[in-house]
């Protein structure tokens, strides 16, 4: 009872109301949930990139660094701070959720799990944040989504067509593990300027569609470019 209780919670209600918004357009000036700090392989300071969302616009955003949230952690702090200090401004601050990029296993292939809104502190998400992927049971995707769950938080497959194993498998399989979501909206080839992979976001909508899941967007950046992956 105590998971599907916080799974319930006005802010994750809220954040799946934002998902159900998103659609080709939505990223990468209104939202983005796939971002990248020095934290793990990326080059943004979190402070530098929270700068740079507040500069474009975004509405809401996700730090999603791989297996760690002190990014995120920084960041929220950074943008606290931004916040107390800027009272008046035609710059209004995003939402900033909690994000992480986890390793799983699936069909024996390795994925990767995208955990949003979840509480930083719960002991399920622990063994994932120690900056290293999970061995053993740990592992599997439906232990990975169980304890995304646990913290109250929503899992969604990360670029579901960068796989070794087709998309038109792995959706099924990760909806059958009861995963919330996928990343729809993604740009495989790193096109400049960004924009979805126009094959792939139909044929991921359509699964998404099929098995009542929701969609999401990010630039998945490493960089020091939030309009790009790289």
């Amino acid at each position: 009872m105590a998971v599907n209780f916080a799974r319930t919670s006005t802010s994750i209600q809220c954040l799946q109301q934002v998902f159900t918004t998103i659609d080709a357009e939505s990223c990468p000036y209104r939202f983005n949930f796939h971002m990248h700090t020095v934290y793990s392989d990326g080059k943004f300071q979190p402070e530098e990139l929270i700068d740079r969302a507040i500069a474009i616009g975004l509405q809401a955003l996700a730090i999603t660094d791989h297996h760690t949230i002190l990014g995120y952690k920084t960041a929220q702090r950074y943008l606290e701070d931004w916040k107390w200090s800027h009272p008046q401004t035609d710059k209004p601050a995003p939402q900033l959720w909690s994000g992480v990029e986890i390793n799983a296993r699936i069909l024996n292939v390795e994925v990767h799990i995208l955990g949003y809104g979840f509480e930083p502190s719960h002991p399920s998400l622990q063994p994932y944040l120690q900056r290293g992927a999970v061995k053993g049971e740990g592992y599997q995707a439906e232990n990975v989504i169980d304890s995304i769950h646990q913290a109250g938080g929503l899992a969604v497959l990360a670029h579901p067509a960068r796989y070794k194993k087709s998309h038109f498998d792995l959706i099924p399989a990760v909806a059958q593990l009861g995963i919330d979501g996928v990343e729809t909206y993604y740009a495989y080839n790193n096109p400049n300027p960004w924009k979805p992979s126009p094959t792939e976001t139909q044929q991921v909508q359509n699964l998404a569609a099929i098995h009542n899941l929701l969609s999401t967007c990010g630039t998945d950046t490493h960089g020091r470019n939030l309009l790009q992956r790289l």
